[in-house]
């Protein structure tokens, strides 16, 4: 694709995008300055008006590398130039919880939450594109994470859907024609090259083995995947979130029976959705945490109490799974009695 189609493809893009709007609603673009969100940001300022919506952006400012405040001053005056208002450039403190990428993803969409309330913004925009989704999906494979990993990264999302990614069908090469086309020059983060993460390796040496290997349309490929997952996947998040009040036990938790009923993967989604309402949290309940309390389930034998992240604890008494802190009156006791039936049902 040229330059000229890139700019027209990525403004369509933006335009679809934004069809659900009002006018006079606020969109705000995070734009780090590289290829992919510069592009997005100058279609952006380009269809926003068009529609008769206010069209800002706010850079994000890690303070990961030296120069990087200088940096993000560059990013607001480039933008402003382009016709972006507001602007703002922010700072923020990366901590340590989940490694590097996890932690200044945690700070980054922090901060856009509160930058984007404060406005009152009614949508921001990503520059997440193709490329970057079939690298989604390639991790979620190498970690063993199931559907909902391989599924990549949603096109939108957050309270009202908030977050939204026009580009995700969009090459990466696209938004580097564009950004040509629109006479910008994109800043090259050196984190992208550099092989300590996992992403990087991902990018730099997987991606390039694959198409030498199975030639190309890969990315577009692994994408096309990741949407059909999601498709399943969302079928089935409906499905047990349906599931969840019907299994409702009437003396509190859920019922054994009625879990024991329903197909493996809409039961385990029933346990994932009860273990987050009591308190468990998303980025740290792993498979293995569901698997164990399926267990308790279909594979019975009187265990005993199991802890999940967040501190949650989940029992087994009288038919019934409880999640939280507090135990059932009487749970050990019941846990031991339904323990030893199920035994003396259990031919040696």
């Amino acid at each position: 694709m040229g330059p000229v189609p890139a700019v027209a493809a990525i403004r369509l893009a933006v335009r679809h995008t934004l069809n659900d709007h009002q006018p006079g609603d606020l969109v705000l673009v995070a734009c780090s300055g590289g290829a992919d969100s510069l592009a997005l940001a100058c279609a952006a300022a380009f269809v926003a008006p068009r529609l008769g919506l206010r069209c800002g952006a706010v850079t994000v400012d890690h303070g990961l590398q030296e120069g990087s405040g200088r940096r993000a001053d560059e990013v607001v005056r480039l933008l402003r130039q382009r016709g972006l208002d507001p602007v703002e450039s922010v700072a923020v403190v990366v901590g340590r919880e989940g490694g590097p990428e996890a932690a200044a993803r945690t700070a980054r969409y922090e901060a856009l939450d509160h930058f984007a309330e404060r406005l009152r913004a009614r949508s921001v925009l990503l520059g997440h594109t193709r490329d970057d989704q079939a690298e989604t999906v390639l991790l979620g494979l190498a970690r063993g994470s199931g559907a909902r990993s391989l599924a990549g990264m949603p096109g939108r999302f957050g309270p009202g859907d908030r977050y939204r990614r026009p580009l995700l069908d969009t090459a990466r090469s696209v938004t580097e024609d564009a950004c040509l086309a629109e006479g910008v020059v994109p800043w090259r983060d050196p984190h992208n090259a550099d092989f300590s993460y996992t992403r990087s390796r991902i990018r730099h040496r997987l991606l390039p083995a694959i198409h030498d290997a199975l030639g190309p349309g890969m990315p577009e490929a692994l994408a096309r995947t990741a949407r059909m997952l999601r498709e399943d996947t969302e079928a089935l998040d409906h499905w047990a979130a349906r599931a969840l009040e019907e299994c409702r036990h009437p003396q509190g938790g859920l019922d054994t029976a009625r879990l024991g009923a329903l197909p493996t993967a809409v039961r385990r989604r029933v346990i994932r959705l009860a273990a987050l309402s009591s308190g468990a949290p998303a980025g740290t309940l792993a498979a293995v945490h569901i698997e164990a309390v399926d267990a308790l389930i279909t594979n019975w034998r009187g265990q005993g109490p199991l802890h999940l992240p967040g501190p949650v604890v989940v029992h087994r008494a009288d038919g019934r799974l409880a999640f939280g802190e507090r135990t059932l009156e009487g749970s050990e006791q019941a846990a031991a009695r339904e323990g030893k039936q199920q035994c003396a049902a259990t031919p040696a």
